[in-house]
């Protein structure tokens, strides 16, 4: 790909902050520890709803994938970040960093759809409960997840092709701590309006279609709590979506931030820190959100650990 259209880069520098070494070395450590509590929450959420029967449900189904595509989404990126601000070594090979875009682009936009899918479930599940087995088949769950995963890993291919069919010719110098498309457009010396062209089609059929799916789903579930007579319903109706609520908010919320604030308040360093908190943060608090405030989860993990202890100790009087 690089040799056919003369591509003269073969490599990029990850421009990262601009922080003394003391910073950098606090910075790893937070990082460090968001990334193994973030592998150890969505495999222990994944394991979770895979052991436990109870789970085996059409919303934990959503859930497991949601687990699943956090996990590969932060390990796009915090693996690579992690080595530079470690070894210092910032170089990524041309293919590298083609494939890191890939990646990245392939599970954010998975997230976004499976987010509203999420969405639409907790709707069926409120609005209609008696045809929710119904309606949410396991054929239909299945179509549901496997949807977003081929969209994006279609539009995730496309982008990174269009991309890396740029001819980099001056600076390899990437302002930002992994390969994204913006900073990629601004080194290469051809023409990019196709580029973006493609960005504001499909960032925002992505964003307004997924976005519009969870507010319509909130509006009917909203509209449906408030008409359930009894206090304590309508907090069980809502505890089902509170999770789901927060988890979106979270989402959305710094997306929006990054992408629709005006351009005269942007802050190349500010994106950054935003970029750390959806691409690495946000992955770690998905489950312990799903964790904290579901009480079948709760009592599913509480369950599994006293299997746990009870076993360890019938090894030790072994």
């Amino acid at each position: 790909m690089a040799g056919r259209n003369n591509t003269i880069v073969i490599e990029f520098i990850l421009q990262g902050f601009s922080l003394d070494r003391e910073l950098e070395i606090v910075l790893f450590v937070f990082v460090f520890v968001v990334y193994i509590l973030t592998m150890v929450g969505n495999m222990g959420m994944i394991s979770l709803i895979r052991l436990d029967s109870r789970l085996h449900t059409p919303m934990y189904f959503f859930l497991s994938n949601l687990a699943f595509v956090d996990l590969c989404y932060s390990s796009s990126i915090a693996p690579k970040f992690l080595a530079t601000l470690l070894t210092k070594q910032n170089t990524i090979s041309f293919y590298a960093c083609a494939t890191q875009l890939g990646f990245f682009l392939t599970f954010l936009i998975s997230e976004m759809f499976l987010l509203a899918v999420m969405a639409y479930d907790r709707y069926v599940a409120i609005c209609n409960p008696l045809l929710y087995m119904v309606v949410m088949s396991q054929r239909v769950c299945i179509q549901l997840v496997t949807g977003p995963y081929l969209y994006s890993f279609s539009v995730s291919l496309l982008h990174t092709m269009v991309t890396f069919r740029l001819i980099y010719c001056s600076s390899n110098v990437i302002n930002h701590f992994y390969c994204d498309d913006v900073p990629l457009m601004e080194l290469a010396c051809s023409d990019t309006s196709l580029k973006e062209i493609l960005i504001f089609i499909f960032a925002g059929f992505n964003m307004i279609s997924s976005l519009l799916t969870v507010l319509i789903s909130y509006l009917y579930i909203a509209t449906a709590i408030l008409k359930i007579q009894s206090t304590e319903g309508r907090r069980k109706a809502f505890s089902t979506c509170a999770s789901h609520l927060s988890a979106v908010t979270l989402f959305y919320g710094t997306l929006i931030f990054m992408y629709l604030q005006p351009k005269s308040n942007h802050s190349l360093d500010t994106d950054k820190m935003a970029s750390v908190f959806y691409t690495i943060v946000i992955p770690m608090l998905n489950p312990m959100i799903y964790s904290l405030r579901n009480q079948e989860v709760k009592n599913a993990l509480r369950k599994v650990i006293e299997k746990l202890h009870s076993l360890f100790f019938a090894y030790l009087k072994n």
